[in-house]
């Protein structure tokens, strides 16, 4: 049994949330600080873009919230750097990551959102990793992508991650598909893992421990595959909250390490898998401001873990 955690039925996990852990955060959004260029048009949409100014970032975005992941080159820059997911805080409906990026102070305030999640090695927001040996190995930062989609409706891409060492045994390689419709705070993933040897893999998925300051409160319900963070309320800046949603029938177990809160699943390779990751910010215009009007959204979150047949 693990101990880290108690699971209980859902109904009656929200309903004690909401007796200790419902506190609105004091946070006010922050002072502006140099306002970015104004956007020429204010229609949401969702949308990725190569940040190829910056280390080949990848950004992706929609009404509700944004994210990006690391390239290659930025290995070398900024030593460690890996394959965690980062996510930002965004409070308009329309595109602004590019612009706050170009800023060359994504961490400052300048109207529309900021990134203050750090992500450092651990997984962010839904990054993976190969279980083994009591221990998670994870891969580089991504070697090649495919922008398959760039808005309005929907920002769809896929990257390659080179292969990684799992211990001695074995070498893993993945190519995950990233998939953000408009109108909902969660990016469907699909993982599929090619290994130099046969036989199942267990695969963490994690949300990272400290990205935001020490401190917030893990939910778990694994009936519903379900893992929902709500972080530290900072007086500056709010909270980030993230969260999981994964194919019940495939967990193996759930855990922890040093940096990640991880639920562990059964994989095979070269099958495809279906996880889905979600992020808020409590300054967002969604406004979620308790632990418990986050869960119940997280819960509510419609999911499709079939993966198509390809031809």
């Amino acid at each position: 049994m693990n101990h880290h955690f108690v699971l209980v039925v859902a109904a009656t996990l929200f309903a004690g949330t909401a007796l200790a852990q419902d506190v609105p955060g004091t946070a006010q959004l922050p002072p502006v600080e140099k306002p970015l260029p104004p956007t020429p048009d204010k229609t949401p949409r969702a949308a990725v873009l190569l940040a190829d100014y910056r280390y080949d970032d990848l950004l992706w975005e929609n009404d509700k919230t944004a994210h990006r992941i690391y390239g290659h080159a930025l290995e070398a820059a900024e030593p460690p750097s890996g394959s965690g997911v980062d996510s930002w805080g965004k409070n308009v409906a329309w595109p602004f990551a590019d612009r706050q990026l170009r800023s060359g102070d994504q961490h400052q305030f300048h109207g529309e959102g900021l990134d203050f999640y750090n992500v450092g090695t651990g997984r962010g927001a839904g990054g993976l990793g190969i279980w083994h040996d009591n221990k998670l190995w994870t891969s580089r930062n991504y070697r090649s992508y495919r922008i398959l989609r760039n808005g309005p409706d929907v920002a769809d891409f896929e990257v390659d991650y080179a292969p990684w060492p799992i211990d001695v045994t074995r070498t893993v390689r993945e190519t995950r598909r990233f998939t953000l419709p408009l109108g909902t705070h969660f990016t469907r993933m699909v993982s599929t893992l090619r290994s130099d040897k046969p036989g199942a893999l267990v695969v963490g998925i994690g949300i990272g421990k400290r990205t935001t300051g020490d401190g917030g409160d893990l939910t778990v319900d694994r009936a519903k595959g379900l893992l929902s963070w709500w972080g530290p309320d900072d007086p500056h800046h709010g909270r980030m909250m993230i969260a999981l949603r994964v194919d019940p029938a495939t967990i193996v177990e759930i855990r922890n390490d040093a940096d990640n809160y991880l639920v562990l699943l059964k994989a095979m390779p070269g099958k495809p898998f279906v996880y889905y990751s979600g992020s808020a910010w409590s300054l967002g215009q969604d406004g979620f401001r308790t632990r418990t009007e986050w869960d119940r959204a997280v819960a509510a979150e419609p999911v499709d873990f079939a993966v198509p047949k390809t031809r």
